[in-house]
C-alpha cells in the first residue's frame, strides 16, 4: 500500500518536473537561433533583443494573470492552458504564417517576411505567457500536494529540472548545428526536402520544433494529476479533497491535514493590504529585491545570448555552441550544490558567497574581454556556478519562507514578476550594449549590479534555515530586524 502511495505521488512529482524542464527549455532554445535569425531577417541589434526579450514580455503577462486564473480556475487547469501556450507557441516558431508552393518539394515561405517576423513575436509572447503562468503555479502546485517533509527537496528538484531543461536546449542547438555542419543557414536555390529545410536551410526553424514533444507530453500527462487539495478545499469540494489526500498517505493523514488547511483557509487574507503590514516590510522588500538583484547580474542574457557571447571571444560559431552547453553542465552541476548543501550551510551564507563570487567573476570576464583573451569561457563558467549555487534556487527557498502562509502566494507572484521585469530589460538591452559598450563594458556593467545586492543580503537578509514558518513569522512581528534569527 505504501509503495502505491509512494508511486502515486511520484508520479505527480514527474509531471511538475516537465513543466520546470519545459521551462527551462523554452528559456534557452532560442539561444542557438539567434545567428541564424539575424541572418534571416537581417535583424538590428535593437531587433534582435526585441525578439529575444518578446517571451519574457510574455512572461510578465504570465505572471500579471496567474494568480487569477490559479484561484479561479484551479492549479491544474491554470497549467493546462500554460502547456496550450507553450504547445503553440512550439509550433508556431517553427513554421510560418502560411504555406505557398509544393507540399513535395517542402517550400514552406511568407509572402513578407515582416509578417513572418511579426508572428514570430507573437507566438514568442503567447509562449512566454505560458512560461510565466508555470514559473508561478508549478511550484504552488508541487508545495501543496508534497509532503511536509520531503517540500523543501520537491522546490529544489522544480528549479533543477529547469537548469536541465536549459541544459538540454544547449545541447540540442550543438547537435542541430554540428548535423548541418557548413550547409547551416545556407538556402540553396535548388529544391530540398521538408527534413532538410527544417534542419538544415533554417535550422533554427528545426531547432525551436524540438520543443513540440516535450510541450505535448505536459499537456497529455496534466490531464492525468489532480488538483491539489489545498485548492479544493478553499472551494468547499472536500470528499474530493480527502481522496487525493489518502491516496497520497492514508487516511489519518488525510483528515489531519484537511482540518488544518480548512483552519488556514478560514484565516487567509487576500488582498495587497495584508503584504502591506509594517511588520512585512523587510520580507516585502526581500522578496521584490532579491529577484531584481539576481537577474540585474546578466544571467538572462547570458542564457539567451550564451553562443553569441562566448563567439565574441573565440570567432567560432560550432566551438561557441559547445560552449553553451558547458554553461548548461555548470549550471546544473552546481544546482546540485545548492540542493546538497542548503540545509548544511544555511541559506545566507550560500547567497552571500555566491554573489561574491558572481562579482569576481562578472569582473573576471570583462577584464579578459578588454584585453582581446580568448579565455572568456573560464570566468563565465565560475559566474554561472556562482549563480546557480546562489541567486537561482536560493532566492526562491527564502521567499518561500520569510511570507505568512495566507499571503504567500501573492508574494511569490510579485517576486516572479520583478523577476520576470528585471530579466525582460536585460535581455532587450544586452545586444545593444554589446553594440555600443562593447562586450567588455557589459560585463564590467552586470559586475556593478551585483554590488547592492551584497550589501542587501548582508544587511537584510535573515538566516532561515531550521526555522518553523511560525518562528520565521514571529521574528518579523517583533521587528528584530538582525543578521540571523
Amino acid at each position: 500500500m505504501k509503495t502505491k502511495k509512494s508511486n502515486y505521488l511520484l508520479g505527480i512529482s514527474f509531471v511538475s518536473t516537465i513543466g520546470g524542464f519545459l521551462f527551462g527549455y523554452d528559456t534557452a532554445i532560442i539561444s542557438g537561433c539567434n545567428t541564424f535569425l539575424e541572418q534571416h531577417f537581417n535583424l538590428s541589434a535593437a531587433e534582435l533583443g526585441w525578439l529575444v526579450s518578446s517571451a519574457l514580455l510574455g512572461t510578465i503577462l504570465g505572471c500579471v494573470v496567474a494568480g487569477f486564473i490559479t484561484d479561479r480556475l484551479g492549479r491544474k487547469k491554470a497549467l493546462i492552458i500554460a502547456a496550450i501556450c507553450l504547445t503553440f507557441s512550439a509550433f508556431g516558431s517553427m513554421l510560418p504564417p502560411q504555406f505557398l508552393g509544393d507540399l513535395d518539394q517542402a517550400y514552406w515561405l511568407t509572402a513578407d517576411e515582416d509578417l513572418a517576423f511579426t508572428f514570430l513575436i507573437i507566438v514568442r509572447i503567447v509562449g512566454g505567457i505560458g512560461v510565466g503562468v508555470t514559473s508561478v503555479v508549478a511550484p504552488i502546485y508541487i508545495s501543496e500536494l508534497s509532503l511536509p517533509q520531503n517540500r523543501g527537496r520537491m522546490v529544489s528538484l522544480y528549479q533543477l529540472s529547469i537548469t536541465l531543461g536549459i541544459l538540454l536546449a544547449f545541447l540540442v542547438d550543438w547537435l542541430v548545428l554540428t548535423n548541418a555542419g557548413n550547409a547551416a543557414g545556407v538556402i540553396s536555390n535548388e529544391p530540398s526536402g521538408f527534413w532538410q529545410w527544417l534542419f538544415v536551410d533554417e535550422l533554427w526553424r528545426g531547432m525551436f520544433g524540438t520543443e513540440i514533444p516535450i510541450a505535448l507530453l505536459f499537456l497529455i500527462l496534466l490531464f492525468l494529476v489532480p488538483e491539489t487539495p489545498r485548492w479544493l478545499i478553499s472551494k468547499e469540494r472536500y470528499d474530493e479533497a480527502e481522496k487525493i489526500m489518502e491516496k497520497i498517505n492514508g487516511k489519518e493523514y488525510a483528515q489531519i491535514q484537511i482540518a488544518e488547511i480548512k483552519e488556514v483557509v478560514k484565516e487567509e487574507s487576500a488582498g495587497i493590504k495584508e503584504l502591506l503590514k509594517p511588520f512585512l516590510r523587510v520580507p516585502l522588500l526581500i522578496g521584490v529585491l532579491l529577484p531584481m538583484f539576481s537577474h540585474l547580474s546578466g544571467i538572462a542574457a547570458i542564457m539567451y545570448f550564451a553562443p553569441n557571447i562566448i563567439n565574441e571571444s573565440i570567432q567560432s560559431v560550432e566551438s561557441s555552441f559547445l560552449g553553451a552547453v558547458l554553461v548548461g553542465v555548470v549550471n546544473s552541476a552546481f544546482t546540485f550544490v545548492a540542493i546538497l548543501n542548503i540545509e548544511k550551510f544555511g541559506r545566507r551564507k550560500l547567497l552571500l558567497v555566491g554573489v561574491v563570487g558572481a562579482f569576481i567573476s562578472l569582473t573576471g570576464v570583462g577584464i579578459l574581454f578588454a584585453i582581446g583573451s580568448k579565455y572568456v569561457i573560464i570566468p563565465l563558467l565560475m559566474y554561472v556556478a556562482s549563480f546557480a549555487f546562489s541567486f537561482g534556487p536560493i532566492v526562491w527557498v527564502i521567499i518561500s519562507e520569510i511570507f505568512p502562509t495566507r499571503i504567500r502566494g501573492l508574494a511569490v507572484s510579485l517576486g516572479s514578476f520583478a523577476l520576470m521585469v528585471t530579466g525582460f530589460f536585460i535581455t532587450l538591452t544586452n545586444p545593444i550594449l554589446i553594440e555600443q559598450i562593447m562586450p567588455s563594458g557589459t560585463f564590467f556593467v552586470y559586475a556593478a549590479l551585483t554590488l547592492p545586492a551584497i550589501w542587501f543580503i548582508w544587511k537584510y537578509v535573515p538566516e532561515t534555515k531550521g526555522k518553523t514558518l511560525e518562528e520565521i513569522e514571529m521574528y518579523w512581528r517583533e521587528g528584530i530586524n538582525k543578521n540571523k534569527i
